[in-house]
């Protein structure tokens, strides 16, 4: 595997503040919170495939309305049918346990539905990946022509070899130092992978942060404030090479 299975730390985090622009709304029966550029374009668009805590957490609402301010049509769909689990859930709780009821054969339908009615009804004509943690998985697994166009990932779980190799368009990787997951092992074959073939790719190390930090950091903390600052810069850049005319 290019990146180990969730864990507690998928979980835990700190709440951010701010005051969000976009707004909840349903494709078919998927809530997915919107966020449009100021000119209300929606040529250019992210999807953002979220971490287990999912799109209705502010964190990552206050994310997409920064790529929106960067000029990107946004969208965050709910991954797990209203079954996301609470920020820093409770004693007991088996993220593996969880997990079982949110493999590929739940999630790839919600993806399709949300891809379908981006190239379709709502008029993306390019269309970038952003995978933090869980989503990661998908944003590798989707990375295809005529699915997302180019990826970025933060430190992402229960990503396999095959699913790296299988690859078919720019990946851009941000990974925190200390991560039990996508350890420095995983991070060195993901490299092996990525170098094999013929996709341009980037992969960034932060120091002072951990796993879920470009979501879920301490931004009273300098140092991990300024990594996830980065981590969006490292994105937006991306997307500005690879999904812009």
């Amino acid at each position: 595997m290019a990146s180990n299975e969730l864990s507690h730390c998928c979980t835990i985090g700190a709440l951010h503040d701010g005051e969000v622009r976009g707004e909840i709304k349903n494709i078919q029966s998927i809530s997915t919170y919107f966020a449009y550029p100021a000119n209300k374009s929606t040529e250019n668009a992210i999807l953002i495939l979220t971490d287990v805590i999912g799109h209705q957490l502010i964190n990552v609402q206050l994310i997409a309305d920064q790529f929106a301010a960067k000029g990107y049509f946004v969208l965050i769909p709910d991954l797990f049918n209203g079954d996301s689990v609470p920020i820093n859930r409770p004693e007991g709780f088996n993220i593996m346990d969880w997990v079982k009821n949110h493999l590929p054969l739940q999630t790839e339908p919600i993806i399709n539905t949300v891809l379908t009615e981006m190239r379709g009804k709502l008029g993306c004509k390019r269309i970038g990946g952003v995978g933090y943690c869980f989503g990661g998985k998908y944003v590798c697994r989707y990375l295809k022509h005529g699915q997302l166009d180019a990826g970025f990932i933060a430190h992402p779980t229960m990503v396999e070899a095959n699913e790296l190799k299988g690859i078919e368009g720019p990946l851009s990787i941000a990974a925190a130092v200390r991560d039990f997951i996508f350890t420095t092992e995983k991070r060195r074959e993901s490299e092996d992978i990525l170098d094999s073939m013929d996709v341009p790719y980037q992969i960034n190390l932060f120091a002072d942060v951990e796993h879920g930090f470009s979501v879920r950091c301490d931004l009273s903390k300098p140092r991990q404030r300024f990594a996830k600052e980065q981590v969006f810069s490292q994105a937006v850049a991306w997307f500005d090479e690879y999904l812009k005319d």
